[in-house]
């Protein structure tokens, strides 16, 4: 197999004095309802070794599921527009950033809970402490995207929500391989992430986080929302 990094990304990484490889492999684009084990099988059997963590991307786990939106469709309520204002926007992501995706977490968490979220954000800022309003929110507010100039056609006319079930997923998928191999589910872009599901408990997800937290897969046109950790 030959390794290829995405442009600006190292294969390797170096934790804890270990030594582990990234390995991404790239797919077509997953569009809605496709059938995700079908595609996963077809770009991984063939790279995947005993001992190696497969991660895959909450994207294509929600949209596989059905749970990609398109914009025309989100009418955000008032509330809605209002709160979107007073997001911190990043070049990395716009998250809940705009009307449409604002108005998708206070359909998935709850107003009440987005309303306190808010809240104890706007205290937070106050004395110059970040990151509040997701930790308050939550991991479904936390895993709701938004267009960016780097998403890819279709989905940047697009709301994709979080994942539903995705330590079940983990499992399915591991099922698909007759290798003795482990798999998560991954929320991860240029500003950190998070690791939403996995098909073992045993896993240590914090190191796996470390691993991936310069975000390998890349943030824009790289159709490689698969990835293999292998330690070295």
């Amino acid at each position: 197999m030959t390794l290829k990094a995405n442009k600006d990304k190292n294969l390797d990484i170096t934790i804890n004095g270990n030594q582990y490889l990234r390995i991404p492999i790239n797919t077509h684009t997953i569009m809605p309802k496709e059938e995700l084990l079908p595609v996963i099988k077809k770009y991984a059997s063939d790279h995947l070794e005993d001992g190696d963590i497969l991660f895959v991307t909450e994207k294509i786990v929600a949209i596989s599921q059905g749970r990609a939106l398109p914009l025309d469709d989100i009418e955000p309520r008032k509330l809605a527009t209002f709160l979107s204002n007073y997001v911190s926007k990043t070049p990395h992501g716009i998250g809940l950033g705009m009307p449409e995706t604002m108005e998708m977490a206070l359909q998935e968490c709850g107003t009440p809970r987005i309303l306190f979220a808010s809240a104890i954000s706007a205290l937070g800022k106050i004395v110059g402490r970040k990151g509040d309003f997701y930790r308050v929110a939550g991991s479904k507010a936390r895993a709701i995207d938004g267009p960016t100039s780097g998403t890819i056609p279709p989905f940047n006319q697009y709301v994709v929500l979080g994942p539903e079930n995705p330590d079940q997923v983990a499992n399915e998928i591991k099922a698909l391989f007759d290798k003795k191999i482990e798999v998560i589910i991954v929320d991860i872009n240029d500003l950190g992430g998070n690791i939403l599901g996995s098909s073992s408990k045993a896993l240590d997800l914090d190191l796996y986080v470390d691993i991936l937290k310069d975000n390998p897969l890349g943030q824009a046109h790289q159709s490689t929302p698969l990835g293999i950790i292998r330690k070295g």
